[in-house]
């Protein structure tokens, strides 16, 4: 493990409840979730890589009948995942050096996780992420809108640090594409003095 992410892993196992509570709602999910629900034409298989402590996106997709397996690298968020959305699998692990079967998701989220990984590994995991789908899967994934690289001392006011590594949206899209996705949209998800870039993107069908 890089120490990078060891950064993020000790930095999510220290601030865990206070980034998200166990009663947290959907918040800015919602829109999301239930335009995920839309899209898929049966309550299949869900990854929901960076699930953090399950909430809201496995326990919202589980209730509604979905088989999720959530997949993180802090062991604090899987503990609580466990414990929060017991339907659901979750398993710790380095998203980089995730091992999972061809084909074997109808779709794949990933919401504010891919930016706290190596950049230069990013578009290999998203070709990975791509042959994780079957055909006319779809992926839900947060980019950045920059392009920024660093870290933020006392993360969240508690006595951590916090580390993103991320590019343009521009560079994402293109990305995407070059795994074989079709860009169906793209949004611009305001944060402070910037935001993130929202896609969905699909897998063609054989």
């Amino acid at each position: 493990m890089s120490e990078e992410i060891d950064l993020v892993r000790r930095g999510y196992n220290a601030l865990s409840y206070r980034y998200r509570s166990d009663d947290a709602d959907e918040g800015e999910y919602t829109p999301w979730l239930k335009d995920l629900q839309s899209r898929l034409s049966t309550r299949g298989s869900v990854l929901d890589l960076g699930c953090g402590c399950g909430i809201p996106v496995a326990r919202s997709l589980t209730a509604a009948g979905y088989e999720v397996t959530g997949v993180d690298i802090s062991d604090v968020q899987i503990q609580r995942a466990r414990r929060l959305v017991p339907t659901g699998t979750f398993v710790q692990a380095d998203a980089m050096a995730l091992e999972l079967p061809h084909a074997s998701f109808d779709a794949v989220i990933c919401l504010y996780a891919l930016i706290h990984m190596p950049l230069e590994q990013q578009p290999r995991l998203i070709e990975r992420i791509t042959s994780w789908l079957r055909p006319s899967g779809w992926l839900l994934i947060t980019t950045g809108w920059e392009a920024w690289t660093g870290t933020e001392d006392n993360w969240l006011g508690g006595a951590t640090t916090m580390w993103w590594s991320h590019t343009d949206a521009t560079t994402y899209r293109s990305w995407l594409q070059k795994a074989g996705l079709e860009v169906a949209s793209q949004e611009f998800v305001p944060e402070g003095n910037s935001g993130h870039a929202l896609f969905w993107a699909r897998k063609p069908s054989d």
